[in-house]
């Protein structure tokens, strides 16, 4: 595993001239690959697109929408009786009140599982939840030049300067994972600073 230091940046032209830089320094043109990372839900991971199997939104939405059936046809139900014994109609009339009862307690079981529960802008442990959208500069760094490569890049305008351990191939960072949070190290963001 190689010890990568990237940062991101709002355009091309300035992650080319912070690469400029580095080589500057005596980094080395294999050492250092620039590339755009897509935003959120647009990384073509699967076949038919999108980032993951199913929506983590949508997580809870089965066991909300059952709970909510059986609760919106015991409610249709009681009432479906209620209107059976009061107005002497047919007993179709109670099934049916269960079958409308379940059905609007799905969807509203299913709505209230999937609210989306307010979250801290940024956890405690310099970890970003969902990796930003934008210009990726990452360099390949030994262990001794980390700080000067965090420098040059904070310097140069990049943002979230991140610290990560990959695979390393013909300049390229073949391992990169768009859908993993990018770990801001503090011991990088202070050197970089």
């Amino acid at each position: 595993m190689s010890l990568i230091v990237a940062a991101r940046f709002d355009t091309f032209e300035r992650a080319e001239a912070a690469a400029r830089t580095l080589f500057a320094e005596r980094f080395s043109e294999e050492d250092v690959n620039v590339f755009f990372v897509n935003p959120s839900g647009q990384h073509a991971a699967y076949p038919i697109g999108g980032d993951r199997n199913a929506d983590p939104g949508a997580a809870r939405a089965h066991a909300g929408a059952g709970k909510g059936m059986a609760i919106g046809a015991a409610i249709g139900a009681v009432a479906g009786v209620v209107v059976l014994i009061a107005l002497h109609v047919a007993v179709l009339f109670s099934v049916v009140a269960a079958g409308v009862g379940a059905y609007i307690g799905s969807l509203a079981g299913a709505m209230i599982a999937t609210r989306d529960e307010p979250q801290p802008s940024q956890p405690p442990d310099a970890t970003l939840r969902t990796r930003h959208s934008g210009v990726l500069l990452a360099v390949r760094v030994m262990p001794e030049r980390e700080a000067d490569a965090a420098r040059i890049l904070a310097a140069a305008g990049g943002m979230d300067v991140e610290e990560a351990a990959g695979r390393w191939r013909n300049g390229e960072w073949i391992d990169f994972d768009p859908l993993s949070p990018a770990r801001l190290n503090p011991k990088v963001s202070a050197r970089a600073a």
